[in-house]
């Protein structure tokens, strides 16, 4: 998946692992990912967490032809992360029915856990798919 992901490619993401309902990604906090208090841009962290959700919800198993997006996530930030670190997310499926599931993400750099995510998917038609 993420080599057709070009906005997660330009910020850097790695993979570390992904598994259907799992999976653990991390990027370094570049210059141009600061904010004006020379922190890392909440919106940075929420692209990690979103790509890591992205990841653990379409996976191989999927039915040809679909493919899952969000349709709801709520993010809260604990902790700033800082010019040059690497940040982890970890995304684990809590609940999967149907065409609908709920994933937690936590952001994490090392031990400490700098914000955590809960998203809500939604299988759906590709788009050009009928």
């Amino acid at each position: 998946m993420l080599e057709n992901d070009r906005a997660s490619q330009g910020l850097g993401i790695v993979v570390l692992q992904a598994d259907p309902g799992h999976a653990r990604i991390s990027m370094v906090i570049r210059e141009d990912m600061t904010n004006g208090f020379d922190i890392a841009h909440g919106g940075m962290l929420f692209a990690l967490a979103d790509t890591c959700f992205a990841m653990a919800c379409n996976h191989p198993h999927l039915d040809e032809g679909t493919i899952t997006v969000a349709s709801g996530v709520d993010i809260n930030f604990l902790k700033p992360a800082l010019l040059g670190e690497t940040v982890t997310a970890e995304a684990t499926e809590v609940a999967s029915t149907g065409r609908s599931g709920v994933y937690d993400v936590k952001i994490t750099r090392g031990d400490d856990l700098l914000g955590v995510f809960r998203g809500r998917s939604r299988t759906i038609a590709s788009p050009g798919k009928k």
